[in-house]
């Protein structure tokens, strides 16, 4: 077992600097998810690590070792593929054997790891067919398998769920969270989808433009976005922004959107009052937007009249995308009792002990 460490890391293709001074630690046994749009130098910081790509500065390590210089084949890693890059000649049992075969690893010693692997995964039935005979979600199982089966120090995923279906995506997403418990090695996973970094990793760090916007844990990314290209690509739907003025009248702090006001509670007030005249970027998730008799309880709300634009029934939900007074278009996620039609007006609780301010010229949060 081992950990990873980017060490101000850079890969440059020419003028584009596809990965600017990356800098993490990934901890042994840890789940880590690079999320980001396509673009943003999440896969190409994989295939560094994996040595499919030369570092153009700084260091890679696993464990205690540089392996800048160290050969894919000697760096103790095994990588799964957006593509399953299955032999279509082989069975499933010769191709998840394939690599150790190369390895002149011994017949018994190859038929356990191959045999305790396919157990794992439950493809044990499996292991005499040829790939044209499985299903795209027993394929996958066939090429986690046979990364398993070299038994590395370090996993790589890269967008292995990709060609999934919506459904055998969220079945085989469980069962590589299961497999990193049993496994208790360290998993590097690359995804463009933030649902599939929010419910399997232990940490996830967000990427843009080749630069590391912010790792943390998923909950607190969600909470305590650094900025808002983080608040918007964490979440589903994404955060609403608004452009606002912090405001003061009668000795109570507003936020002022042109289309609505919203008086700011006690509590963020205090941190928030430093900002006060200034402009702001207003940020809110849908899920902190309820409709009128629907409001939960316990929540400190703010009131606002919006006009129903658009209904996306999605059966224990419903979004809603509304527009203010000013026209300026947002979305809430609420209760499904919720009784509405395009061009109603409805009345909302807006959930201002989550609310979030940016700067509007850095675009950084401005809540701590």
């Amino acid at each position: 077992m081992a950990s990873v460490t980017f060490d101000h890391v850079y890969k440059r293709f020419g003028d584009v600097v596809a990965v600017n001074d990356l800098n993490i630690h990934v901890e042994d046994k840890e789940f880590l998810v690079f999320v980001g749009p396509s673009g943003c130098g999440k896969t190409t910081s994989l295939r560094l690590l994996a040595g499919l790509e030369e570092i153009s500065d700084g260091n890679i390590l696993i464990g205690d070792r540089v392996v800048n210089d160290v050969p894919p084949k000697d760096r103790d890693i095994a990588m799964v593929f957006q593509s399953y890059a299955l032999y279509p000649h082989m069975s499933v049992y010769d191709n998840m054997a394939f690599g150790l075969k190369l390895r002149k690893t011994p017949k018994s010693e190859i038929d356990r790891r191959v045999k305790e692997a396919a157990d794992i995964l439950d493809i044990g039935h499996l292991l005499d067919r040829k790939p044209k005979q499985l299903s795209g979600g027993q394929r996958q199982r066939v090429a986690v398998g046979r990364a398993i089966v070299r038994e590395p120090a370090v996993f790589l995923f890269d967008e292995p769920l990709s060609n999934l279906d919506a459904k055998l995506r969220v079945q085989t997403r469980s069962q590589l969270t299961r497999l990193h418990q049993r496994l208790a090695t360290t998993f590097i996973y690359v995804t463009h989808d933030q649902v599939e970094a929010m419910t399997m990793a232990s940490r996830i760090a967000v990427m843009k433009d080749g630069l590391l916007q912010q790792i943390d844990t998923p909950q607190h990314l969600y909470d305590h976005p650094n900025n808002v290209f983080v608040a918007g690509f964490i979440g589903s739907p994404s955060m609403n922004f608004f452009d606002a003025t912090l405001a003061e009248s009668d000795g109570k702090l507003e936020i002022n959107a042109g289309g609505f006001r919203l008086e700011v509670p006690a509590a963020k007030a205090n941190e928030w009052r430093q900002y006060k005249g200034r402009e702001v970027i207003f940020g809110i998730r849908p899920e902190d937007i309820h409709a009128k008799p629907f409001t939960p309880p316990g929540i400190l709300e703010s009131d606002v009249t919006a006009r129903v634009d658009v209904t996306e029934l999605m059966g224990n939900e419903i979004f809603l995308y509304l527009m203010t007074k000013d026209n300026k278009q947002f979305i809430a996620r609420v209760d499904p009792r919720v009784q509405t039609h395009p061009g109603d007006e409805l009345d909302l609780a807006i959930n201002m002990s989550n609310a979030h301010i940016f700067d509007p010229k850095t675009e950084v949060s401005l809540a701590g």
